[in-house]
């Protein structure tokens, strides 16, 4: 379970992958513009057989945009975000790509970027960061 704070999202269902390098959260309608002369992206964190996810469009700045190898191993190009990751009761910075995952089973991918001389995978584990959900943010 993992909570991404600025975006409004807590106690999320998320996919250890050591053998992705990047990160990545399940959003839809995804579409870029610029604000303030800047590069933003707006996207819905909205999924009909998901009750986790809300409704609402978010408007964030982008970090960058990349080329990435998805699941199939077709290279595509995604935008990426920083942010806030609340995992095993520490907040980190984080980038993440913002992707349609609605084909997949967890809607938040850790890739190894963000595990990377932070933690060690055992896996023998499952579910381990459950016990520890966050009831809300200040």
């Amino acid at each position: 379970m993992v909570s991404f704070p600025e975006l409004g999202l807590m106690n999320i269902e998320a996919k250890i992958d050591t053998g992705a390098y990047t990160s990545s959260l399940h959003c839809m309608e995804v579409k870029q513009f610029i604000k303030n002369e800047k590069p933003f992206v707006s996207f819905m964190l909205f999924d009909n057989g998901n009750s986790l996810f809300g409704n609402n469009t978010i408007q964030f700045p982008i970090y960058k945009i990349k080329n990435v190898k998805n699941s199939f191993g077709q290279v595509e190009e995604r935008i990426i975000i920083k942010t806030k990751l609340d995992f095993f009761d520490k907040i980190y910075d984080v980038e993440i790509s913002l992707a349609d995952r609605s084909a997949m089973d967890y809607p938040v991918l850790l890739g190894r970027k963000v595990l990377k001389k932070r933690f060690l995978v055992d896996v023998s584990k499952v579910n381990y960061a459950a016990k520890r959900k966050i009831i809300e943010y200040n």
